[in-house]
């Protein structure tokens, strides 16, 4: 195991460490532990110990609990370390002082972040540098890696009295830990198995009871298929199986370039033969996944006009939770802005003090500066994807705050903030992602033409008034008209009103007026319901506004839980800007991340030709003929999965009973689900063998998705782990999938293992 050391002698404790980092002074400083001030208010900042356990993928800490004195994390749970007072909590309850000695873990999902401060600038750096190298250690492991590091835990974890051996009743609890249910004549049989066959005592050996574990019966047929060298793949063995099965357009010197990187055995690497052990790890490697590695980069054209691409947009970004009385945080820009999202959106209010601050208005929702807000996102906006930001304003502030937002956005975001037109002339077109690659770009309301930036005549007034609608309207206190409508108007300020360039909001009557009398740059936002109907009852329409325009859609104000609403439907139209609640996992969600997966998760993904040329006849409800019509079928095998995480981990009994369904989103035609059974009691190594079939109209716009569920008769089914990817992303043959939680982070160890085949409809 060239990443990890194992010690398994029968008279020492099994240990893993991370190699290379066996005498590191920063990770020894973890294993031994220290006091460190942990901070959740002003008034709230007590020492607490903290220690990185033997495993060195858990830490421990004492907590003053009356239930719960001692607990525990997984590194698995941390999404990031920062190094000094750079979270919101620390900004707000410590001093400028104490800048060096502060660090702060971030973990996933919703989690609180742990702001803590060390005795020493020193101890600090050691704390946040011990813990990064592992992070970034862990990460490096392939998926097969990390299976035998977390088998191995579990295994240590079960092996009470750390004599490297594990009496039947130890091993029956390691195997409920992995997820595996077996009665006392199965696990005696196991016993006696990796005893070859001497049942003298009531123990077994771990090392060989891992490699029975591990075995994949599966695995063994595939292999044995193509493996004609002496129960060996020889390079041609190799070859074969990359074009006949995987479907890949491979050359020999390829064949040899997989053996060299994966194979194990240096006797089979010298002789170009690949080993079972070799053909396993490259299936876990990414030339085995699902996803197609060249679509890890950008590979799409970046040098077309802004709005032929579809953009990751988060709507109310600033909540952490519901938008009622949920907690507003810079820390809600920060995790959207990790995930690529390119749009994001402030709802600005007077704040006190003469500050303007960002909240969901009329509610009990907290509020957070606007200028911590915009120095949040110019330090993260660029992080993930270099790809420009749209700031989505929805203000509702006096003159006076109008003009001191300019300010804050002009001083902090400095040159990266577009204030005006990137041509030396009036534009007719929107520039391209790649020319506005680390610009920021404002989206809200404008007191004139864009071409007064070129005009020679007075610059004109200094303040208006501007309506608002969409969803600035639905949050004021504004009347409604005839139509249903609802009108108000507001102030707006010069200062605020010039930095709006490409993204000048406009309500919307109707397509034909915005072809007639629309600027390229003005654009709507369209609440849901409204979009999805003009979606359902005029798509080629919508198609055609979107080839020139660009389109935000947003959550009905009914969502007061921040729900979502399904995407696919906008995207199906051209819509561009669709924004969802990031801050709540969903299928919505899901099928957002799988969306953006493509194409470098720079945020951006080329929308099809058909949604981009004039002249389409494209038609998502109707399907007339046309090029878009590229019938596939899609033929899948769900085979097997592996190391499925236990959802009730404080119940020892109980074990998982998975079913994998498969779904397809995309036109309504095209929309289908299916599942396989449910295996009782096994979520280590559940295998179905079963065989769906989907007929894909338009591939182009196709998601599918991965969802494997708890079978429960009685109530619904819990999600163990998702997976979702564009059609056109998919490999074939046979590929391991990876499972993602509901926030749509990697369970380390678990995945799938499927065979596809994408082919053109007969």
């Amino acid at each position: 195991r060239v990443y990890l050391e194992v010690h398994l002698s029968v008279t020492s404790n099994l240990c893993v460490t991370p190699l290379g980092l066996e005498r590191d002074a920063d990770l020894q400083l973890l294993l031994v532990g220290g006091e460190l001030l942990k901070v959740r208010s002003s008034s709230w900042k007590k020492n607490r110990f903290y220690k990185l356990q033997e495993d060195c993928t858990t830490m421990w800490h004492e907590s003053h609990r009356t239930f719960k004195r001692n607990q525990t994390f997984s590194i698995d749970e941390i999404e990031s370390v920062r190094k000094g007072r750079q979270s919101e909590g620390l900004q707000k309850h410590t001093e400028a002082h104490v800048e060096d000695r502060c660090f702060s873990i971030i973990f996933k999902g919703r989690r609180r972040n742990l702001d803590l401060i060390a005795t020493s600038a020193e101890e600090a750096r050691q704390w946040v540098n011990g813990l990064e190298k592992i992070i970034s250690n862990m990460k490096k492991l392939n998926s097969q890696q990390t299976s035998e590091h977390w088998i191995f835990n579990c295994m240590r974890k079960a092996d009470k009295n750390k004599d490297n051996k594990m009496t039947l009743k130890e091993l029956k609890h390691f195997l409920r830990q992995i997820n595996i249910e077996v009665d006392d004549m199965y696990a005696e049989v196991l016993c006696y198995v990796s005893k070859h066959f001497t049942l003298s005592e009531e123990e077994l050996n771990i090392k060989h009871f891992y490699d029975l574990l591990i075995y994949r019966e599966e695995i063994d047929v595939i292999y044995g298929k193509y493996a004609t060298t002496g129960e060996q793949m020889s390079v041609k063995d190799l070859l074969n199986f990359l074009l006949n099965e995987q479907r890949e357009v491979a050359t020999m010197e390829d064949a040899v370039s997989l053996i060299e990187r994966y194979e194990l055995d240096d006797s089979a690497k010298q002789k170009n033969h690949m080993t079972k052990d070799g053909f396993l790890m490259y299936l876990h490697q990414e030339e085995g996944s699902i996803f197609n590695p060249a679509h890890k980069e950008v590979f799409q054209d970046m040098s077309q006009p802004i709005n032929h691409y579809f953009i990751s947009s988060s709507h109310n970004t600033y909540l952490m939770e519901d938008q009622l009385k949920g907690h507003s945080s810079t820390e809600a820009y920060i995790k959207a802005l990790m995930k690529s999202c390119r749009c994001v959106e402030l709802d600005c209010w007077d704040g006190a003090h003469g500050e303007p601050i960002i909240y969901h208005g009329h509610t009990l929702t907290s509020k957070v500066l606007f200028k911590d807000v915009i120095k949040a996102i110019k330090e993260y906006a660029f992080k993930t994807s270099e790809y420009p930001v749209i700031l989505s304003l929805e203000n509702h502030c006096t003159l006076e705050q109008q003009k001191l937002m300019a300010k804050h956005m002009i001083s902090i975001l400095g040159s990266a903030l577009l204030t005006s037109p990137l041509e030396d002339q009036m534009p007719t077109a929107f520039p391209s992602p790649q020319d506005l690659k680390g610009r920021f770009i404002i989206k809200g309301k404008r007191l004139n033409k864009l071409d007064a930036v070129f005009s020679n005549t007075s610059p004109g007034v200094e303040e208006d008034c501007v309506s608002e609608e969409d969803e600035a309207a639905e949050t004021s206190n504004s009347k409604t008209d005839t139509n249903g409508q609802k009108k108000s108007k507001i102030k707006l300020a010069k200062q605020l009103s010039d930095l709006v360039i490409y993204c000048k909001s406009v309500h919307f009557s109707g397509f034909e007026h915005a072809k007639d009398k629309q600027a390229f740059y003005e654009m709507s936002s369209f609440k849901e319901s409204k979009a999805v109907n003009l979606a359902e009852t005029a798509g080629n329409a919508f198609i055609h506004h979107n080839m020139t325009k660009l389109s935000r859609i947003y959550p009905a104000g009914s969502r007061t839980d921040s729900s979502n609403y399904n995407p696919v439907s906008l995207w199906n139209a051209g819509c561009q800007i669709v924004a969802l609640n990031f801050q709540t996992p969903s299928k919505e969600m899901d099928l957002n991340q799988g969306r953006f997966r493509s194409n470098g998760v720079s945020g951006y993904v080329l929308k099809p030709g058909f949604q981009r040329y004039p002249g389409t006849e494209f038609d998502p409800m109707t399907l007339t003929k046309g090029p878009w019509l590229k019938r596939k079928t899609f033929h899948i095998m769900v085979i097997s999965a592996q190391q499925l995480p236990k959802l009730n981990k404080d119940k020892c009994k109980s074990i998982v009973d998975p079913l994998v369904k498969v779904e397809i989103d995309g036109v309504p035609a095209d929309t289908c689900s299916k599942e396989t059974r449910s295996i009782e009691n096994n979520g280590f190594n559940p295998m179905w063998n079963e065989t769906f079939q989907f007929d894909i109209q338009v591939p182009e716009l196709a998601l599918v998705r991965f969802l494997v569920e708890d079978y429960d008769s009685t109530s619904q089914n819990d999600l163990i782990g998702q997976y979702c990817l564009p059609l056109t992303s998919l490999q074939n043959g046979y590929r391991h999938v990876p499972l993602l939680t509901k926030h749509g982070d990697v369970i380390p160890s678990a995945g799938l293992f499927v065979h596809l085949m994408l082919l053109d409809a007969k």
